[in-house]
């Protein structure tokens, strides 16, 4: 199944034999699903806890869909490539919707925080089997204009998702929030079911499911990403709760190697990380997760705190990376078809480097078209890099091991992500504490900025927080160009279609 002729073959296969336009159509609705509960629930929180209650509780809405999603990952990239991407995206979809109705439904605040788990378990199987059926779907040639539609669509549900979860919430009922998902779902889920229709495998009669090791890659990933997500916010780092969350996780690390070296088809197999193309990939989309916090968690509180804006126009400074994003990454084709997906990817992270290095010199307090030309180019920067690797890195693999690439390389960047909130939201806060005399974190001070409570020292004390910030994502950009540079090889081993 691994081999290498083998891979080729699969490679060859038509992933469908139905509409192909259909079944993009499907994927497409899935991806918006799935980018939408990310952010949809946000501007809904005043409304759910005024109904609910549970306020010290309800960061867990996002943690926990978040942890569900990330965990889960691994599991369903393996599964797709056992059993094929139909059962899976089918079975994923229907827990999807399960979730959505249930959380519709809530009657706590704890009810609705494990039926948010129950969507996060379905959102890894649309997250990663949507990414691994475009690439089956499309030829190399083809694949970034697939997967330029899927960045556009991500980028939009994303950006849209807290707006239309405060229309919903002021207008209608938090509840929508959830239901909205059933008719659009179902519409993708019967796409799929009609038209989407997968070459009979061989393998299939003799699957294995390495049942053991779904379960302790799932126990090792929630317990290590709970203690990243509530370190320093629901608990001190150096507390208890967190030690043994820690201590635990590493353990569970042990457990997960020594199951995973036992079984005959892993859920984690070895070679993701024996072979060079993969394990760079991984190790630099790992680092885009980490510095895409930078923008995306704190450049909407510098943009309110700092210049002053409105949080509509503080949204919209954050917003403009998602027009620059898809058109770079369609138009990347262009260049790596000229110098190879490593030496594209090495212009945009390099580039994205020099883009966020500059942000701690714009003036103080500076204006809002500053910020807004750099996420720009920062969109633009990152387009020309995430994609290339992406279709890269799926082209190297048959079709029986795409599956578990995929998830591998979206799981390291779920996990860059949260490892990025945790370091960077320390990095502010102890920022903050230094200029500020020791008193307040990120998160207090800004309430009392907008309550006009706080002085102009306190502006500059934010701008600097974010300024270390930003530096820090320029690390981590720099550090996924050094691993490309050293570890990936000049040329992708691009299987033949």
């Amino acid at each position: 199944m691994g081999s290498t002729g083998s891979a080729a073959r699969e490679a060859a296969r038509p992933a469908t034999t139905g509409r192909r336009g259909a079944v993009v159509a499907a994927l497409m609705l899935s991806m918006a699903l799935a980018a939408l509960d990310a952010t949809i629930v946000s501007t809904a929180v005043p409304q759910i806890v005024g109904d609910l209650g549970g306020f010290s509780v309800f960061s867990w809405l996002f943690s926990g869909y978040l942890l569900a999603v990330t965990v889960t990952l691994p599991v369903y990239g393996k599964l797709s490539d056992t059993f094929g991407r139909k059962p899976v995206l089918i079975a994923g979809s229907v827990v999807f919707l399960l979730g959505s109705l249930l959380c519709a439904v809530a009657w706590n605040m704890g009810a609705l925080i494990a039926f948010r788990v129950v969507q996060g378990l379905g959102g890894g199987a649309l997250q990663g089997t949507v990414q691994t059926l475009a690439a089956d779907l499309y030829p190399l040639k083809d694949r970034p204009k697939i997967q330029s539609k899927l960045s556009t669509v991500w980028a939009v549900s994303a950006v849209a998702g807290p707006g239309l979860g405060g229309v919903l919430a002021a207008y209608a009922d938090w509840r929508w929030i959830f239901l909205i998902n059933l008719p659009i779902g179902a519409v993708a889920l019967w796409l799929i079911v009609r038209h989407l229709h997968e070459p009979e495998r061989e393998a299939t009669a003799h699957a294995r499911v390495d049942w053991a090791g779904a379960l302790a890659v799932f126990a090792c990933g929630g317990v290590l990403l709970t203690a990243l997500v509530q370190g320093g916010v629901a608990w001190p780092w150096l507390s208890a709760p967190s030690l043994v969350l820690f201590g635990a996780g590493l353990a569970l690390v042990a457990v997960v190697v020594l199951v995973e070296r036992r079984a005959a088809e892993p859920i984690i197999p070895g070679w993701v990380w024996r072979r060079r193309t993969i394990a760079a990939v991984n190790l630099a989309l790992g680092a885009l997760g980490l510095l895409m916090v930078a923008p995306s968690v704190f450049l909407p509180t510098y943009a309110q705190s700092v210049l002053g804006l409105a949080p509509v126009a503080a949204g919209f400074v954050l917003s403009v990376w998602t027009l620059s994003w898809p058109v770079s990454a369609a138009l990347s084709q262009h260049v790596y078809r000229r110098i190879g997906f490593r030496n594209t990817a090495m212009l945009g992270i390099g580039t994205a480097a020099l883009i966020l290095f500059a942000f701690p010199f714009l003036p103080y307090p500076g204006q809002a078209w500053q910020p807004t030309l750099l996420m720009l180019l920062l969109g633009a920067a990152l387009g020309l890099f995430q994609l290339p690797l992406i279709v890269g890195v799926q082209s190297t693999v048959g079709w029986a091991e795409r599956g578990t690439t995929t998830a591998s390389v979206l799981f390291c960047r779920q996990t860059g992500q949260t490892i990025g909130a945790a370091v960077f939201g320390a990095v502010a806060n102890g920022v903050l504490a230094a200029r500020l005399g020791g008193a307040g974190d990120l998160d207090s001070v800004t309430r009392a900025l907008d309550s006009g409570t706080a002085p102009e020292a306190t502006r500059r004390a934010i701008a600097d927080a974010v300024h270390a910030v930003y530096l820090g994502a320029a690390g981590a950009a720099a550090l996924a160009f050094l691993v490309l540079l050293f570890l990936a090889p000049r040329k992708f081993p691009v299987l033949k279609d």
